[in-house]
């Protein structure tokens, strides 16, 4: 295949009319189903320690078949697409009906909004070039300052064609470019050593993000949170009234509030947001979306895996819970409307419901506004790895970069502060909504049921009250 081609039944050699029968024979008497074909490049290189780490190019390519049959699906996927491989895939799949007789879902309406370009990203700059520009962004970062130990720069993308075709002849085609860029950086003063990253992505070619203005603020950013994190002094464990800073923290809400409005979660009762639409599930002033329409953004598609458009999906509006993200199947087992929220991390995989760019909207007060007012608390910054239960909403959130809040000014920097709640009450918690909503810079890959997909978070400055924090110091 070459690097421009998008017909992936000319490509494969798979014959569209047999494609479309043999879907039509695995989903005949189902409620719905379709093929799936992808072809996939991706590219990644890791400059570490002063070397090219790794460098790795991969292309892959198959098919997953697939038959809704009630609350059962019957999937197949291989990665070898040929008529046979299909034909047998269909005798599979076309088992999980047994009795079964249901009528064939309609097909998603079409849209012609393009949210990104079918560029392959891979193309240039040359593999040689981003090699020598790592070695260059290394060489700048070790430059900045005497205390840095340590730096890794990571290049990554991929270029994604996808169809969609449905027994109904329905055929939808999707061009998806992606890359990203990391650098991270440990510094060191005597044993103390701390690390401070900076990353930026989204759905272009790499021109913007190997800019050497970009690079360059990338660095800055990761080497002024290392050396934020070797002037820190040990958290205080507690309860605090806490801020969490625009763009990147909302990374808390997509994990404790976000996955438990997943549809499947709900119509199976097992999320803590179950059967709660139209109730207070959040302090008034609180609005949260869904939105996969944003242009060139690392979680935005023009259709999901599905075939169906993308939408701005209101979920929590001024604290009142009204909408849920859906899939096809979910949507119609809870006769609720399909939101284009059915993702997969490959064609091997089966959809579900998935976030898209998910945040929370602005609101009236300015941050100053919103530090000044908190007398003693921590000012969140930025996070790293957390957990969640979804059922109960239970979250753990380890925070990269945080300051003290004293007497409504910004303090001195702590390390080691975890915020530890639960997800709808912690939405009950917050008391300002700030004027600065901001989304994060393109770094997100969110994990459910073994699959990772694109994602993007974002919100404004945030005052909750009353949170607890687990520190090392008492």
């Amino acid at each position: 295949m070459t690097l421009h081609a998008v017909d992936l039944f000319a490509a494969t050699g798979l014959d569209l009319e047999t494609a479309r029968r043999l879907t039509a024979e695995a989903t005949e008497g189902a409620d719905d189903g379709e093929l799936f074909l992808e072809y996939r490049q991706s590219e990644s290189l890791v400059f570490d320690n002063g070397r090219l780490k790794s460098a790795n190019f991969d292309t892959t390519q198959g098919f997953g078949l697939r038959s809704v049959v009630g609350e059962a699906a019957g999937f197949a996927h291989s990665g070898e697409v040929s008529e046979a491989a299909l034909r047998r895939a269909a005798d599979a799949v076309k088992a999980v009906r047994g009795g079964y007789s249901g009528s064939y879902a309609a097909a998603p309406q079409r849209t012609n909004v393009r949210l990104y370009g079918e560029e392959n990203p891979l193309v240039a700059p040359t593999f040689e070039e981003k090699a020598k520009l790592l070695a260059e962004i290394d060489a700048f970062a070790r430059a900045r300052d005497p205390r840095v130990r340590q730096v890794t720069v990571s290049l990554g993308g991929s270029w994604q064609v996808v169809e969609i075709l449905r027994a109904d002849g329905h055929r939808v085609r999707d061009v998806r470019p992606l890359v990203r860029f990391n650098v991270n950086i440990v510094v060191g003063e005597g044993d103390r050593q701390e690390s401070g990253g900076h990353g930026m992505g989204g759905r272009e070619g790499f021109g913007q993000f190997v800019a050497s203005g970009s690079w360059h603020e990338a660095v800055e950013k990761a080497l002024a949170e290392a050396l934020t994190n070797l002037d820190a002094v040990p958290a205080p464990a507690g309860t605090f009234d806490v801020v969490l800073g625009p763009g990147w923290p909302g990374v808390m809400l997509h994990e404790a509030v976000g996955h438990g409005l997943e549809g499947d979660f709900n119509r199976k009762k097992t999320s803590a947001f179950a059967g709660l639409l139209g109730q207070r599930v959040a302090a008034p002033g609180v609005t949260v979306v869904d939105d996969g329409t944003l242009a060139a953004r690392r979680g935005s598609l023009s259709v999901d895996d599905e075939g169906t458009p993308t939408n701005c999906t209101t979920l929590i509006e001024d604290g009142i819970l009204v909408g849920y993200m859906q899939d096809r199947q979910n949507a119609r087992l809870m006769g609720m409307k399909p939101t284009g929220n059915g993702r997969r991390e490959s064609f091997a995989h089966i959809p579900m419901p998935r976030m898209t760019n998910t945040y929370m909207l602005a609101g009236t007060h300015a941050p100053e506004e919103i530090i000044g007012s908190v007398k003693n608390g921590i000012y969140a910054v930025s996070f790293g790895g957390g957990q969640v239960d979804i059922t109960s909403g239970k979250f753990v959130f380890g925070c990269t970069e945080a300051y003290m809040i004293e007497n409504g000014k910004v303090g001195r920097p702590i390390k080691g502060a975890m915020l530890i709640g639960n997800g709808p009450d912690a939405m009950t918690r917050v008391r300002m909504v700030g004027n600065d909503l901001a989304l994060d810079r393109g770094i997100g890959t969110c994990g459910k049921a073994g699959q990772g997909v694109p994602v993007g978070v974002g919100q404004p400055t945030l005052r909750m009250d009353a949170i607890t924090v687990g520190g090392t110091q008492a």
